[in-house]
């Protein structure tokens, strides 16, 4: 697969999102499942897995760092701070360094590794200044703890001021073809910063795959269930935005979601966006997308189409806001 830079990190094109196999969409998948999951991932050429020690909480890094020690060498593996906990409940925002330093201890340990290649504040703790923050890596950095420091759902002030102290490499935020936020401020900051991008969610929680029916209704421990933009008056509403999508995918004889994933990489040669499936061949679905190549006038068009359809309801749970 074609190589990315983030800030000076080399990872494949597109990354495989992990947070899935263990929370948020479901009961977590058997080890097994997950394990092979990942290594075949790795096999058809991703290089770039994204965890976090808040998925689970735990249980994720534990089953990346199973899956991923006899290639730990060949893989680029992303984690995540910035919550406190009470055993294995989370309890609030906590960039306090001291906090910083446990997780990251923690962390490598469930990784089965002995340094992290990129360690993200999860969210802004309005508590710790982001000087602080980024200065708490910077010496986890000096010891060689962690290699790259990034930020996720973050203002472009606080990318400015995170990068006067230790650079950041990559950003990571929601973007897709309806969640259009970061275009305002953020991805300027960071082509301005030489910072590299990485999209969650780029194809809105399955959205714009086309797979999610406009009466669908989901499972208390689906994440979805509790987001604004899949309740059914908002699936209705939004049903526009798929239409757009499969539009294009029938023109190019491609899958909606390989439309969706080649118009994030064909927006900057510096996004990577990290999609996650439990299912092996939604996996190499998406993994294919890296060869659709869509022309500067597919992207217009689906730029200017999407920008004129307004989508209903909030991102995630309403609350969301770059600090």
């Amino acid at each position: 697969m074609e190589k990315r830079n983030l800030g000076g990190l080399e990872v494949s094109a597109i990354g495989l999102g992990c947070m899935g196999l263990s929370a948020n969409y479901g009961d977590p998948v058997d080890t097994t499942h997950g394990v092979d999951l990942i290594r075949g991932a790795h096999e058809q050429g991703v290089t770039f897995f994204d965890t976090a020690e808040a998925y689970g909480p735990f249980t994720n890094e534990t089953l990346m760092g199973e899956a991923l020690e006899p290639i730990r060498d060949q893989v680029v593996v992303a984690t995540k701070f910035g919550f406190g906990f009470d055993g294995s409940t989370r309890t609030g925002l906590n960039s306090r360094p001291e906090n910083i330093h446990r997780a990251v201890d923690g962390s490598l340990q469930r990784l089965r590794t002995d340094r992290i290649d990129l360690l993200y504040q999860h969210r802004v703790d309005p508590e710790v200044p982001i000087e602080d923050v980024a200065g708490t890596v910077k010496e986890l950095i000096e010891a060689g703890k962690v290699a790259h420091f990034g930020l996720s759902e973050t203002s472009a002030d606080t990318i400015r001021r995170a990068h006067a102290v230790q650079p950041v490499a990559a950003v990571q935020s929601e973007y897709s073809i309806w969640a259009r936020d970061p275009e305002a401020e953020v991805l300027p900051a960071c082509a301005e910063l030489s910072i590299g991008f990485v999209p969650w969610s780029p194809l809105g929680q399955g959205f714009l795959t086309g797979t999610v029916a406009r009466g669908q209704g989901f499972a208390g421990n689906d994440i979805r269930s509790r987001f604004p933009r899949f309740t059914l008056e908002a699936l209705k509403a939004n049903q526009p935005i798929v239409d757009l999508v499969v539009e294009i995918a029938a023109r190019k004889q491609v899958t909606p979601g390989q439309v969706a994933l080649a118009w994030l990489l064909a927006k900057a040669p510096t996004i990577v966006p990290i999609p996650g499936s439990r299912r092996p061949e939604r996996v190499s679905e998406n993994i294919q997308a890296a060869e659709v190549t869509l022309t500067a006038a597919e992207v217009a068009e689906i730029d200017d189409r999407s920008a004129q359809l307004a989508v209903a309801g909030a991102r995630g749970s309403g609350h969301e806001t770059y600090r």
